[in-house]
């Protein structure tokens, strides 16, 4: 057995809170494909309730409508125009939407898509109606043209990037078909900024850049400069957007994440490859090994990063997925990831909502990764029912209502700035720690069955597990666990349990 206290650097602090963030709320959740009525519904109903902070939306502005294959989910990520007016709804719903979520404290970060327009060869029919040519580069609704797009700077024959070494050719081709826009011209960042700013005064607190690693750091830099503060309804005077930067970074390559931390925050993509790969046990790894996880693991400094588990890209096995991702196909062990990320303090957290589709592999593919959300015959995002048990039906995942990511989303906000304390392991799979006076969690990831006391650093009472169920009024309605007058409790955890851990907070006291 190993107990080991870790003082929490200051700088800890910043990396759980955010002053565009209603004060004690520290998880986002992206809502992936939702229509713009179901999530300001979603926002009162639920985010708001159960202390979320903010919900990443799909991209809201007009696209391109793909028909071969079916209307797939990456139709979003190729953009016509700056019109709000995609299958989630238009620019009302948008308003209304983005209205209600900020009246409830539960803040609306957008996928802005500014790297490229769409592809050539995808048909004419847009989310809106606006004309294009992507053949001639021709963008008349924003309007873009020829002169607007680096293909003068990509050497190669193809326009696309072939050669990952190259940071020149990562930022300055084409990504996959994508038309690559020439964001070091300030026409373009002008064009892009007006778009973003429109979505700022409606009331939108942030964005995610998509695509940030194949956009030179200054050009982003200078098209955040341009952005304006925060909508005053919500925001306090002078508050500037969240900006968190799609950068996929495994190691190896001349674009590094690193190179965008001035930007602003930076998706770190290896927290869920090794997290992944230790929940499996992959290569020996087990979780002992987490005692200093963190920037020792090779993460960017925690005060920079967005954490999360897995995304709407690499659960599908494109950007930087493989075989440690973790999803929701694998719920077991997938709660417990989740778990490990929204109690141990590193980085802001993002949690993904999600839905299913028949997930088929031929030669190691997906060969259904393409498919997009639960559609009505007419092309329209279906409706999101919430059933009586709080999950939701037809085909969507809503992995932020099941029970136990949704109570550690709460623990999260509880042991707030508090301290990672009381490590101990027993050298493998069994884990746990605390979270100063205000939280204690452990994992049995064996194969035996888990039955240690441990010092959680509790006041002394009796605490609802808050993974097997909740407390209700003055009830639990899953496990208890008695913290005795010196901060011990005794943890018993079968090999065999649905959920192989427990979690207690000074929230989920009788």
């Amino acid at each position: 057995m190993k107990l080991l206290i870790l003082p929490l650097l200051v700088t800890a602090c910043a990396a759980q809170f955010n002053a565009n963030f209603k004060e004690g709320r520290t998880t986002i959740v992206h809502l992936f494909e939702w229509r713009w009525d179901d999530i300001a519904e979603e926002c009162e109903r639920y985010l708001g309730p159960n202390g979320f902070a903010g919900v990443q939306i799909s991209p809201p502005n007009e696209n391109v409508v793909i028909t071969d294959p079916s209307r797939p989910w990456w139709e979003r990520y190729q953009p016509i125009s700056y019109k709000i007016c995609t299958r989630s709804g238009d620019e009302q719903q948008f308003r209304d939407m983005v209205t209600r979520c900020n009246n409830v404290g539960v803040f609306v970060y957008a996928d802005a898509v500014i790297n490229h327009m769409c592809g050539s060869g995808y048909g004419k029919e847009t989310t809106c109606g606006s004309p294009y040519n992507a053949e001639t580069k021709d963008f008349p609704a924003v309007p873009y043209s020829y002169r607007d797009f680096n293909d003068g700077k990509c050497k190669n024959e193809h326009g696309a990037i072939e050669n990952y070494e190259d940071e020149k050719e990562v930022r300055d081709c084409r990504l996959e078909n994508l038309l690559d826009l020439a964001t070091g011209k300030d026409y373009v960042r002008g064009k892009i900024a007006e778009y973003m700013n429109h979505l700022i005064d409606i009331g939108v607190a942030g964005f995610r850049y998509d695509a940030s690693k194949h956009m030179w750091p200054g050009d982003l830099k200078a098209i955040s400069q341009q952005l304006h503060n925060l909508n005053t309804q919500w925001f306090p005077s002078g508050a500037r957007p969240f900006i968190y930067q799609e950068v996929i970074d495994l190691g190896g390559e001349k674009v590094s994440a690193d190179q965008y931390l001035d930007v602003g925050f930076v998706t770190e993509f290896k927290y869920g490859v090794d997290l992944g790969a230790v929940i499996r046990k992959l290569e020996g790894k087990k979780m002992a090994d987490l005692k200093n996880w963190g920037e020792e693991w090779g993460l960017i400094p925690h005060y920079r990063a967005l954490a999360f588990t897995d995304n709407h890209d690499n659960q599908r096995g494109h950007g930087a997925g493989g075989s440690s991702i973790l999803t929701f196909f694998e719920a077991r062990s997938y709660k417990m990831a989740v778990g490990f990320m929204l109690a141990h303090p590193y980085g802001l957290t993002r949690v993904m909502s999600s839905y299913s589709w028949p997930r088929t592999f031929v030669d190691g593919e997906d060969i259904y990764n393409w498919i997009g959300p639960p559609m009505n015959p007419d092309g329209s995002i279906k409706h999101v029912p919430i059933n009586a048990d709080s999950t939701c039906g037809d085909d969507w995942v809503c992995e932020h209502r099941w029970r136990q990511i949704k109570n550690m989303v709460i623990f999260r906000n509880t042991v707030n700035f508090q301290p990672l304390t009381n490590w101990w392991d027993n050298g493998g799979n069994q884990i746990a720690f605390g979270r100063g006076d205000k939280g204690f969690i452990v994992f049995n990831n064996e194969e035996a069955g888990m039955d240690v006391t441990l010092n959680t650093g509790l006041p002394a009472g009796t605490y609802c597990d808050v993974i097997s169920g909740q407390k209700e009024e003055t009830r639990c309605t899953g496990i208890e666990i008695n913290v005795s007058d010196n901060g011990s409790a005794s943890f018993r955890i079968s090999n065999l349990a649905e959920d192989p851990f427990v979690a207690i907070h000074v929230g989920a006291k009788l």
